[in-house]
């Protein structure tokens, strides 16, 4: 490993604990190459999302970003054509002509290749990732839970994609609860960032659901917290949960060492934000829904001690409801 990219793999560790403080816990049960790995890639999907946040407010300014943003992607495949995104055809008729944007570093590129290379991270998820934040430029609307799955399946279920390999599998089943995983940590961010989103002009809610219970965007913009927005929040909760449920039973497919553990803890810590919800009366407006620095430390511990008893896997694997009980 050469200076870079040790430089680089240093760089994704301090992005990784600056804003992912669950993550970057979590990740602390691997070891080696796969902790490293880990840090590697959440930097890359943060500075992806930075891309996003940043933007000036000109969606053709934007949508140029997520351009080359992909044909940076595919140069980093361009050594590991066996890798590459089999949709997108050749990498070399994909690469940048234009600089790429400042967002990027250097050195964490280099870390990010090496990742690749050594773990075989296909392309593929990485470019679904691009089009999850295409979504976002367009204004994207969610008239349906299945519109909102497809967001989540493309910002949250590439990541569970893209750690599979890192983390070693044993059947080919694993790709699907990770993805689930990372489906249920995003509807999670949904429903505690209600607020955020809303200051942002986006509602990552699905209109049919909210209108089942009665709910418009009026009610959101005024931070209404009645027995609607109550029996609507308990459903999609209950949603998330199952997501996690269905994650549960592959963490038993993880082979490398250390990675059922952080898988459960990960679950786990990211899960005990929609208990946190519940205890505030599904009350999102007014305060940002967290766990406790106590209740993580505990959670730590049981896992460390008794991994059987954090995001324990269900007798059967549930499946998810496309529409939330209680609803017209």
């Amino acid at each position: 490993m050469n200076a870079l990219v040790r430089q680089g793999y240093r760089k994704a560790r301090a992005v990784t604990r600056r804003h992912a403080r669950s993550f970057s816990l979590a990740s602390l049960l691997l070891f080696g190459a796969r902790r490293r790995a880990a840090f590697a890639l959440y930097a890359f999907c943060r500075r992806l999302d930075d891309l996003v946040d940043r933007a000036d407010g000109s969606d053709g300014s934007l949508s140029e970003r997520l351009s080359r943003a992909r044909a940076l992607i595919a140069s980093l495949y361009s050594e590991a054509p066996r890798l590459a995104d089999p949709r997108r055809g050749p990498v070399d008729a994909r690469l940048a002509s234009a600089p790429a944007d400042d967002a990027w570093e250097v050195a964490e590129l280099a870390a990010l290749r090496d990742t690749i290379d050594r773990f075989g991270v296909p392309e593929q998820p990485f470019q679904d990732l691009v089009s999850g934040m295409e979504m976002d430029v367009s204004g994207h609307r969610y008239a349906t839970f299945a519109d909102l799955q497809l967001y989540c399946d493309r910002v949250a279920g590439t990541v569970g994609l893209l750690l599979c390999p890192v983390l070693g599998t044993s059947d080919p089943r694993a790709p699907g609860a990770a993805a689930d995983l990372g489906r249920a940590m995003q509807l999670t961010n949904i429903l505690r960032d209600v607020r955020e989103d809303l200051a942002r002009g986006r509602v990552y809610l699905p209109e049919d659901e909210l209108a089942a219970f009665g709910l418009t965007r009026e009610d959101l913009m005024a931070g209404t917290v009645d027995e609607r927005w109550r029996a609507f929040m308990a459903s999609q909760i209950a949603r998330a949960r199952v997501y996690y449920a269905r994650a549960a039973t592959g963490v038993r497919w993880l082979t490398g060492p250390g990675t059922q553990r952080m898988v459960k803890l990960m679950g786990a810590l990211y899960g005990g934000i929609l208990g946190d919800i519940e205890a505030r009366g599904y009350d999102v407006f007014s305060a940002r829904a967290h766990v406790p620095l106590s209740t993580k430390l505990r959670t730590v511990v049981a896992t460390l001690l008794r991994p059987r008893t954090v995001l324990p896997p269900p007798d059967e694997v549930p499946a998810v409801p496309l529409l939330p009980r209680g609803a017209a």
